[in-house]
């Protein structure tokens, strides 16, 4: 393992003053197991004001000072140097009351969440592993740091923080800490919605997604209990091989990690519960799920803080994804004009993934690619779909004596019977049909 050079100059600093310094926490993790930090932390035997005298010289951040915390601004990057410290009473689950500076790093490691993130390492003196930290990396394990059960009372969050690790990096969840999870998990209900929509980000776009949904089901859901009706609702379907829940869990699993489609995945058959009913033969049925399941998500998504446009984007998703694109160049053009191309191609990718996740056939996955080689060709001909593209404009209109709203009407016309196939992308032909139907209106 090999620090930076602004890290381990940082390091050279506090030690060259008579302090004892570190790199700890994710860094270490994603070192060892031989990935690339995305960041750099170091923690110290310094206090607060010894940090601030030691990079006197330096641009620093002093927001977090009171916690022990001074950010180090460098040409490598920011640097967060940390007084080692423990932590008081959690009184509202998620921070500490209150935190006193201690002089050795076992007991700043000792307050840290998971083994795998409680470890630290200097270029001389290596690893400091006090709780098997590098034992469980190596066996794919996250196991939380002393009792579980306190470490989910101090701050419940770390139980969606365990999920997000287990997703993105395929750790299996050591079975007691898996059990303190569930006994405190109802510890959710006081964290910040914001906070459980990140973390239920990360762990949607996960390599290791689909196992994770799939294991820790009931943690997952009492973050989102509207989500909780999908699991062993079965579909009683000859076009579904699975419940409703394992069928969202593989649909997730096939769309690219991109936040906003894995989340609508997850959303889009969410309604199916309350619309299911069983015919005489017993075939189940989910008649106008798109609907609910766009009305549940309308109320999930403000509640997770998500922003405007991410909720617009993943409700027109949801809406759509039982909505056919077009079997032909006419059709898609018309879909391509209701919501673009990049609404089209989201679609494209969430229907790609309802089927592969419908376990059932692969004949609707094959009409699904043949629609997009039909999106391609459009595009490639530059084939009209929209009003940027019509060869006439409300001035050409104009100079025919329409007036106000009867122009953006005639416009619309006009690109109606171009998508339709009815006349082409001309100009001399728009304009002689513009004349024929003001005529026509003229005479009615």
């Amino acid at each position: 393992m090999r620090l930076p050079e602004h890290a381990a100059h940082a390091i050279r600093r506090l030690e060259r003053a008579g302090f004892e310094a570190w790199a700890v926490g994710g860094c270490v993790r994603d070192s060892l197991r031989g990935a690339e930090p995305h960041d750099w932390d170091l923690c110290t035997s310094a206090s607060p004001a010894e940090m601030q005298a030691v990079f006197a010289d330096a641009r620093v951040l002093t927001t977090g000072l009171r916690h022990g915390t001074l950010t180090v601004l460098t040409d490598g990057g920011p640097l967060e140097i940390t007084t080692y410290r423990t932590e008081g009473g959690y009184s509202d689950g998620r921070h500490p009351d209150g935190v006193r500076f201690v002089t050795d790093i076992r007991e700043d490691l000792a307050r840290r969440d998971f083994t795998v993130g409680a470890m630290a390492w200097h270029p001389e003196r290596g690893l400091c592993d006090p709780f098997g930290g590098q034992t469980d990396l190596k066996n794919g394990i996250l196991r939380a740091v002393g009792d579980a059960d306190t470490r989910f009372q101090e701050d419940a969050l770390r139980i969606l923080r365990g999920l997000r690790f287990a997703s993105k990096l395929g750790f299996a969840i050591e079975p007691e800490t898996a059990a303190a999870m569930r006994r405190q998990v109802h510890r959710l209900d006081c964290i910040a919605a914001e906070r459980i929509r990140e973390e239920l980000t990360g762990l949607l776009c996960g390599r290791y997604v689909q196992r994770t949904l799939m294991a820790y089901a009931d943690l997952i859901t009492s973050a989102l209990p509207e989500l909780a009706p999908m699991q062993g609702c079965q579909q009683q379907n000859p076009h579904h091989l699975y419940d409703v829940w394992e069928h969202t869990v593989r649909a997730v699993g096939q769309v690219p990690a991109e936040p906003v489609l894995r989340w609508a995945m997850l959303l889009h058959d969410s309604g199916k519960p309350a619309c299911k009913t069983v015919d005489e033969q017993g075939i189940g049925h989910f008649r106008g799920h798109p609907r609910a399941s766009l009305a549940l998500s309308r109320e999930l998504l403000p509640r997770l803080r998500f922003s405007s446009t991410d909720t617009e984007r993943i409700l027109l998703l949801v809406e759509r994804h039982d909505t056919p694109l077009g079997d032909n160049e006419k059709l898609v053009r018309r879909s391509l004009s209701r919501i673009g191309e990049a609404r089209f191609r989201d679609l494209l990718a969430i229907k790609k993934g309802d089927a592969v996740g419908q376990g059932t056939s692969r004949d609707y996955v094959a009409q699904l690619f043949e629609t997009e080689a039909l999106l391609n060709r459009v595009l490639a001909q530059e084939q009209c779909f929209s009003l940027r593209q019509l060869a006439v404009n409300g001035t050409d209109l104009q100079a025919l004596g329409l007036r106000g709203r009867p122009v953006g009407e005639m416009l619309h016309a006009l690109l109606d019977a171009v998508i339709d196939g009815q006349t082409d992308n001309r100009r001399d032909t728009l304009l002689r049909l513009a004349r024929t139907r003001m005529e026509e209106q003229h005479v009615k």
